[in-house]
């Protein structure tokens, strides 16, 4: 049952009115609703509650990510958007901020203004 569903995404956030700007702006998703609990938004048919939270520590770890057919076409648009890039030290592209894992998939990771780990991959 579960297989066949649509996937829901959470991730918390301390100022909406910020993530709003982020998410909608900067990542191009549709705005849904915006309630007492959460904003909620479209990205492709996937949905994205952006959860209202009064205190959390972000996660050091990614929490959310997209599977993209062209990584390095993916992060210059955000790029062009004004989203930076981590660039961690094993990270073998330093200027686009894309990892290239020992089998061949790519990620690169950012950061939302909650600071929460956010990603873009791809998978060979």
């Amino acid at each position: 049952m579960l297989a066949s569903s649509k996937v829901i995404g959470f991730v918390p956030t301390k100022d909406p009115t910020s993530a709003r700007a982020f998410y909608e702006g900067k990542l191009g998703f549709q705005f849904i609703s915006d309630d007492p609990f959460a904003l909620v938004l479209r990205a492709g048919e996937t949905m994205i509650r952006i959860a209202k939270a009064q205190d959390f520590i972000p996660a050091p770890y990614t929490v959310l990510g997209w599977e993209v057919r062209d990584i390095t076409a993916a992060v210059r648009w955000l790029q062009g958007r004004g989203v930076a890039f981590e660039k961690y030290p094993f990270v073998q592209d330093q200027e686009l901020g894309i990892w290239t894992a020992p089998g061949g998939n790519k990620v690169a990771w950012f950061k939302d203004p909650d600071g929460n780990v956010l990603s873009v991959s791809q998978h060979d």
